[in-house]
């Protein structure tokens, strides 16, 4: 055999070698990727387990589990109002808030003083309906543990009382400190009579909570803006830059004489 020959067959063994190296090196890296892989999913699945379980320690699940239970008094379509006021007055102040929201501390912090004054009167109508915006916005049950509170208090007849608690208390909107019931009972103490055991047991067996997500439901559907939203016999007032207590309370006052 020529040295010509046995050079050829050398080289071309030598390329077998380095082509068997090189399926040898891929199959080792195709391994090494489906292990990552395999761990990688694994510790995905735990990371879900982890936050499904830590929100299930948050909320109870009984946001719209039950029968939908309006507080005592409620009033109009679906029975979502919470009426503060004679019915007969010539003005109605409809008012849709929620107990996280800090625009709705805002207004109440404006207007509460001159509300009271008019549905104390009998000049003003005021219908209150609880929203859980926040709670869809930021997380949390706050917005619906509150407002159902608040639907609590009405069954007791002191909801103008804890209503106005509940907004001078207000947390930091990112702080849920109204998921816990207890702070809402601690709270209740700030109104003569409210702190019963029917109070206790209404706010922590969530008596009103499907009606809360029903109220929420409705003002979604109204394709409001967001809190609060105030209509002042049906037309919006929050949106009026140049709106004062003052500027309501003449508005009333023009609506009372006809």
């Amino acid at each position: 055999m020529s040295e010509k020959n046995r050079e050829g067959k050398r080289t071309a063994r030598e390329r077998l070698a380095v082509e068997r190296e090189k399926q040898k090196a891929g199959e080792r890296r195709r391994r090494t990727l489906i292990v990552t892989a395999s761990v990688v999913c694994v510790l995905g699945l735990a990371a879900v387990i982890g936050v499904v379980a830590a929100n299930a320690g948050k909320d109870d699940g009984r946001d719209s589990a039950g029968p939908v239970v309006a507080p005592s008094g409620a009033q109009g379509k679906d029975a979502l109002a919470i009426p503060v006021g004679p019915d007969d007055a010539k003005a109605t102040l409809t008012v849709w808030e929620d107990f996280r929201c800090p625009a709705c501390k805002g207004f109440e912090n404006n207007y509460r003083s001159t509300v009271h004054e008019l549905t104390e009167a009998g000049k003003l109508k005021a219908e209150y309906h609880l929203v859980t915006l926040i709670d869809g916005n930021m997380g949390g049950t706050g917005s619906r543990n509150a407002a159902n509170a608040a639907a609590c208090a009405q069954d007791a007849g002191k909801f103008p009382a804890y209503h106005d608690v509940l907004f001078r208390n207000q947390p930091p909107e990112t702080d849920d400190a109204y998921a816990d019931n207890s702070e809402l009972i601690k709270l209740a103490g700030k109104v003569d009579g409210l702190d019963t055991p029917a109070f206790r047991a209404c706010v922590e067996d969530g008596k009103h909570n499907s009606w809360v997500v029903k109220s929420n439901e409705a003002f979604q559907k109204g394709g409001f803006g967001g809190t609060p939203t105030v209509l002042f016999n049906g037309k919006n007032i929050y949106a009026d830059r140049s709106m004062t207590p003052a500027k309501l309370k003449k508005m009333v006052e023009e609506a009372d004489q006809g």
